[in-house]
Parts: C-alpha cells; sequence; structure tokens
C-alpha cells in the first residue's frame, strides 16, 4: 500500500487571512512540513489536525472529497475520520 499522498490538492492560492491556502487551508510551513514526515502514523496525525484547522479556519468545502479521490487514485486508505456520514 502507498503512502498517505499529501493533503495539497494543487489549487495553492493563499488568500485566506494572508496564509491558507483556499483548497487545503495550510500555510505554507504546513506543506513544508508534510513532506518532511516519513511515518503514515504522523502524516495520518497531520491529516486530522488539517481537518480540525478547516472547521476553523472556514475554507475547503470540497477538499475531503477531492482528497479522498486523490487517496483512491493513489491506491492507498485514507484517514478514517475523513470518511465522514
Amino acid at each position: 500500500m502507498s503512502k498517505l499522498p499529501s493533503p495539497c490538492i494543487s489549487v495553492c492560492k493563499f488568500r485566506i487571512q494572508g496564509a491558507y491556502c483556499t483548497a487545503c487551508s495550510m500555510t505554507k510551513a504546513q506543506k513544508s512540513l508534510y513532506k518532511s514526515l516519513k511515518k503514515d502514523k504522523a502524516r495520518e496525525a497531520f491529516i486530522t489536525m488539517l481537518s480540525a484547522q478547516h472547521d476553523v479556519v472556514g475554507a475547503a468545502k470540497g477538499w475531503v472529497r477531492a482528497y479522498l479521490r486523490k487517496c483512491d487514485k493513489k491506491g492507498c486508505k485514507a484517514p478514517p475520520m475523513l470518511h465522514r456520514p
């Protein structure tokens, strides 16, 4: 099974409060940090944190669907907390 892909969905427009991407709600520093994470548990924890950040920042309305599609395409299992009812 492949490792979890980056939460970035290749839109990259930093307009929310001047620092957050409108597509994934990550900051530029968070994008760099994710690249340094090697273990899937750390990557999964990062994605869990990012999902909570979406609620606070108020961005990334279609991110979950786009990220689940990206995981399917890469052949990996997305973190269970993203499979919301």
